[in-house]
Order: C-alpha cells, then sequence, then structure tokens
C-alpha cells in the first residue's frame, strides 16, 4: 500500500518496530544506568528563589519584586523618593515591592515584574532601608523606571475598585 508521500506504510511500520540498527545488522539500545549519567550530565538552570526580606523586617502586604537590567539600577536610585530593599545579582538589580504592584500597570521593557519576587540567581542585597518595611514604593518605582527607560507610562484610562 503506498501512501500520497510515495512511501510503502509497511515500511514505516517496520522501521519503528526494528528499532536503531547499525550498519552490521545488530541493534542497540541504551541502558537505564547510560540515560542516568546522561541526565545527571545536561546542565540544569537554577531553579527560581524567592528574594528573602531581611530579618527584623515585615511584609504585611506581601511582596513581589520588579527588576531591571543592572546598568539601569544606580539611574533608577537618585528619583526615588523612599528606597526599600535592593539586591542584585550581577545581571540585575531587584526592588522588592508590594504583592500585585502589577494591577493596573505595565511594566516598561526592559524591566520585568516577578510575581513571588522568583529570582533566577542568587541575589544579594545591596541596599536595606531604615525601619521595618521592605517596600520600595511601585509608582514611584514605575515613573522612574519610564523616565530613565524613555518610555511614556502607560496607566489606563479607567481602573475598576473591587
Amino acid at each position: 500500500m503506498t501512501s500520497a508521500y510515495g512511501s510503502d506504510r509497511r515500511d514505516v511500520v517496520d522501521s519503528r518496530q526494528r528499532g536503531h540498527a547499525h550498519s552490521d545488522g545488530s541493534e542497540r539500545s541504551l541502558g537505564l544506568d547510560t540515560l542516568v549519567r546522561l541526565r545527571r550530565r545536561r546542565a540544569v538552570p537554577d531553579a527560581p528563589r524567592r528574594l528573602t526580606v531581611p530579618d527584623g523586617m515585615t511584609a504585611p502586604l506581601g511582596w513581589d519584586a520588579v527588576a531591571v537590567p543592572d546598568r539601569l539600577g544606580p539611574l533608577v536610585v537618585p528619583r526615588l523618593p523612599r528606597l526599600g530593599c535592593v539586591y542584585t545579582d550581577g545581571a540585575r538589580w531587584w526592588w522588592i515591592v508590594p504583592s500585585d504592584s502589577d494591577y493596573a500597570l505595565s511594566w516598561p521593557s526592559p524591566a520585568h515584574y516577578a510575581p513571588g519576587a522568583l529570582a533566577t540567581d542568587t541575589a544579594r542585597l545591596i541596599h536595606r532601608p531604615e525601619g521595618t518595611a521592605p517596600y520600595t514604593p511601585p509608582i514611584p518605582l514605575y515613573l522612574a523606571l519610564c523616565r530613565v527607560i524613555g518610555t511614556p507610562p502607560d496607566f489606563p484610562r479607567r481602573v475598576a475598585w473591587p
């Protein structure tokens, strides 16, 4: 029986049943030990880790994070009225903001909003504010990012309150 592609269907089925044949006609399969070794050699990306709030600080509103490339971090800081906890992982700066600070805000690219403050690399604290609140106010942070990036703020016309 020949298909529309010009090959015999039995040849396709037979080749699947035969497995991998070598030029000498023998078949070879990988054992479980080999598969396990291959899996262990594979590079595994770091699992996301939650940025932690320093001891002695409380976050009653929960916390998320906003990340920007490290070249932008120092440009944003002087534009903020209050600076909360700030972290760096060598590639990005991370600001702690109250949970759901992305509600009705479209954070400008290349900023990244991270619900749950999940960072892919190990980040270290570079700024700890006075007091017990770890938050950078999200609206001033948003406006500062827009200004540094050169993007006009994108506020929705109407926000529905619950």
